[in-house]
């Protein structure tokens, strides 16, 4: 199931109700961004028996600064046999296997060297943010030395994230609203990316070749082919007046969300 945005630029709702979010990955063959792939993960772990808790995480980005609350949606995964785990299919290039949980040394993985690392301390974007101070109970996820996003340890359900995924649909300010994003790891551990018009494909040792689609017909083939997604139109990147009415009719069915 890819990585993508194209819901907040074809003017869909984004509903965080897990059976919708099953029927738009498994009935749709659609992908998702973090609320909607590791929504309709921890909902297929959940029916295959394990114990699956939802935890709210905020986004490093420019200067350290963390995303606002709710920013992120990861999945603790609990085992009969084989301990705690940290389960994230949602946050497009991360790691490839679940990280364990209670490890705080480094976890090798194909994506790099990850750890998972109490976060003590005011943050330093604490007084802008609203953020504070961490609390015990947060924890940083790194990733080669540079931290990824924060987790909170309080359980959540997903009726918690709809502001965040209202303001990633809408935002002039979020990243999802400036641009097309759809990404995928294939099959040798590379991945490959559809930005717009733009493909990249980079192999698993690192080494990528991008090329510029010509035309709209080569853009749908290569949603069907590459990422198994049959789109009737090729996504646009909308104008911030649009996705606002998109967001407000949203909005005004919320509370059937979750």
């Amino acid at each position: 199931m890819p990585f993508e945005n194209l819901s907040v630029h074809l003017g869909e709702g984004i509903v965080l109700e897990e059976r919708r979010l099953v029927e738009k990955v498994v009935e749709e063959g659609r992908g998702g961004f973090c609320y909607e792939l590791n929504g309709a993960f921890g909902a297929l772990l959940a029916a295959l028996g394990f114990e699956v808790t939802l935890l709210a995480a905020r986004v490093y980005g420019e200067e350290g600064r963390l995303g606002i609350p709710y920013d992120h949606l990861a999945l603790l995964v609990r085992t009969a046999d084989a301990g705690e785990w940290l389960a994230d299919v949602g946050f497009g290039a991360h790691s490839h296997y679940p990280l364990q949980w209670g490890r705080r040394d480094e976890q090798p993985d194909p994506a790099g060297a990850f750890r998972i690392v109490e976060a003590v301390g005011p943050h330093p974007a604490g007084a802008e943010s609203g953020a504070g101070s961490a609390t015990a109970r947060d924890l940083d996820v790194v990733l080669d030395g540079e931290r990824v996003y924060r987790l909170e340890a309080r359980p959540r359900v997903l009726r918690d994230f709809v502001a965040g995924a209202w303001w990633h649909s809408t935002s002039p300010e979020s990243h999802f609203t400036k641009s097309l994003i759809c990404s995928r790891l294939t099959e040798d551990g590379g991945r490959i990316t559809l930005s717009g018009r733009r493909l990249k494909v980079t192999a698993a040792d690192g080494v990528s070749r991008e090329d510029e689609l010509t035309d709209d017909e080569e853009v749908l083939q290569t949603y069907r082919e590459r990422f198994g997604i049959a789109l009737e139109r090729v996504p646009a990147v909308r104008t911030a007046m649009s996705r606002q009415a998109a967001g407000r009719t949203a909005s005004g069915s919320g509370g059937s969300q979750g």
